[in-house]
């Protein structure tokens, strides 16, 4: 059977293909449009369709719509109620409703050919849950948690994997909510909501949690797998912080005490889940699962052996989560997804004929991982794009920014390059086999860098551009068999070194979404101070003195 998934409501607009039950293409569409998350300037216009991600997608696979047996759409309206309803304050609601409704209409006017009537509408918290459960190694035997904003009606499910079968055990009704409670201290920070979150975990390590008591009244478990949220005056607490503003310890504290009560809720929701089940694996969605600090947390102290994060936790995932549900529901008996890289890729021979039409100098050297390893070595900033793109967040060694680790000012100097705050850490990309020498605590291996790690204290000098304030590293572990290039470079990097660890951050600019296809790469190299651009077999050098 072929599913074409489709997420296009919230925001993170997204694409995804699942062919006998094969995930077979997964991509943003932000990727194609450059338009980070699908936002645009008003509200209601971040519902774009994710029109160019679909196309490329059935492309991809060789197919077209016609062939295409079901469209799961991970959003049911049917489950929907009036926002006021739910004690939400969403002007545009309304409006989403009705673009939900009339989707496959959209649908079928966006992709000419498709039958309104193959389109299937997937509960959102569903489609979340077989992002993580079906696309796990675990989906026969598992515990399922989802946390985000909101869905249809709820913000939270768990539940149980059996054999590929969804028991639904919890669900909580808006407007309690931890993603919204995460989402508001966001903007209240002087963030960019359902956006910038991640920053305030990265702030949370400076800071001190001195409002937990205040958190603890307002956030709380229910004692039966649901949690209440009461509303918080954030200004009560802290003042309101401007983007222009820059961040106290004031700041800093309010993100330490929402980040612990966050870490200290996600422990009881999973140990009342876990006395329901005694399943020994959890996995996680939602965009809540992309808090790598809360997901350590849940496995250093929770019951669970095991925690798999879904490499696109947020809405985005819902598209191959939802794809996963209508073919396992159809009879098709669905596998592990195969790794985070189900984007766009070019051949040898396209990436030469845009470099050649570029008109930049251009070289293909013996082997492009020794190449890299020394200009790495020498300290220089490689912009590395290799293979297919990654699906969800994270540069994970397919469209990513290199540098050394050894050297202290590289935090600041790849945060200039990226426009970014100096308070948000890079992360460490080290060899599978050389990962315990150096780092503790978190899951190893960690290919999907959704876990934090504490950095062994006799190597924090040694690489610490990759040590955040507080000791910890978010980790990409790499595998030789599933990425023999990057194993390369790293082998060589720590034979020049000693260090089989290289900096790893995502390959794009503030406020753009991360580059994907030839022109995007050289757009950035052209426009960062970067030295090296490795496409491919092919190097270009950035002249001297440029």
């Amino acid at each position: 059977m072929k599913v074409l998934g489709i997420n296009a409501l919230f925001h993170d607009p997204a694409a995804a293909l699942v062919v006998d039950g094969e995930t077979v293409a997964a991509a943003e569409e932000e990727r194609f449009s450059r338009r980070k998350h699908g936002h645009r300037p008003v509200p209601f216009a971040a519902w774009e369709l994710p029109e160019l991600a679909a196309r490329w997608c059935l492309r991809s696979a060789g197919l077209d719509i016609s062939d295409v047996d079901a469209v799961a759409y991970s959003y049911d309206p049917a489950l929907a109620r009036p926002a006021e309803d739910l004690g939400l304050d969403d002007p545009w609601d309304h409006l989403r409703q009705t673009y939900a409704r009339r989707a496959p209409g959209f649908l079928a006017t966006a992709l000419p050919g498709l039958d309104p009537a193959a389109v299937r509408f997937v509960p959102h918290h569903v489609a979340h849950a077989a992002s993580a459960g079906l696309a796990s190694p675990f989906h026969d035997d598992t515990d399922v948690l989802v946390l985000d904003g909101r869905g249809e009606s709820a913000s939270h499910l768990a539940g149980h994997y059996d054999r590929g079968a969804l028991e639904v055990l919890r669900t909580q009704e808006l407007p309690h909510s931890l993603g919204l409670l995460y989402e508001g201290v966001t903007e209240h920070l002087g963030f960019l909501r359902s956006s910038d979150e991640y920053k305030v975990m990265a702030l949370a390590s400076y800071g001190r949690p001195r409002f937990l008591d205040e958190l603890r009244r307002a956030v709380h478990p229910t004692g039966d797998g649901g949690f209440h949220t009461d509303p918080v005056d954030w200004q009560s607490l802290v003042k309101r912080r401007s983007a222009e503003e820059e961040w106290t310890a004031d700041h800093a504290d309010l993100a330490a005490s929402v980040q612990q009560r966050l870490e200290e809720v996600l422990l009881e929701l999973a140990a009342w889940l876990h006395g329901r089940t005694s399943s020994r694996a959890l996995t996680l969605a939602g965009g809540v699962a992309l808090n790598c600090v809360a997901n350590t947390r849940l496995l250093d102290a929770g019951p669970y052996d095991t925690v798999w994060v879904q490499p696109a936790a947020g809405d985005s995932g819902t598209a191959l989560g939802g794809a996963l549900h209508v073919a396992r529901a159809e009879g098709d008996l669905t596998a592990p997804m195969p790794g985070a890289d189900l984007g766009r890729g070019w051949s040898d021979a396209e990436l030469e004929a845009w470099l050649t039409t570029a008109r930049v100098p251009f070289e293909r050297p013996d082997d492009v991982a020794v190449a890299v390893a020394e200009c790495l070595a020498d300290n220089g900033v490689v912009a590395w794009f290799q293979g297919r793109s990654e699906y969800g967040p994270r540069a994970l060694g397919r469209r990513s920014l290199l540098a050394h680790p050894g050297h202290e000012r590289n935090l600041e100097r790849l945060n200039d390059v990226k426009g970014r705050e100096q308070f948000r850490p890079v992360a460490p990309m080290v060899l599978a086999d050389r990962a315990a020498r150096i780092f503790s605590r978190g899951p190893l291996p960690s290919p999907y860098m959704l876990f934090v790690h504490d950095v062994d204290p006799d190597w924090r000098d040694r690489i610490p551009a990759v040590v955040h304030v507080d000791g910890t590293a978010r980790v990409q572990t790499v595998h030789a068999d599933h990425d023999p290039l990057l194993t390369r470079m790293l082998e060589d990097f720590e034979r020049r070194t000693g260090l089989p660890v290289v900096i790893n951050t995502s390959l794009n600019t503030a406020g753009r979404p991360m580059v994907d296809d030839p022109r995007d790469a050289l757009e950035c190299f052209g426009s960062a101070p970067v030295d090296l651009l490795a496409m491919g077999p092919f190097v270009v050098r950035r002249p001297q003195g440029a």
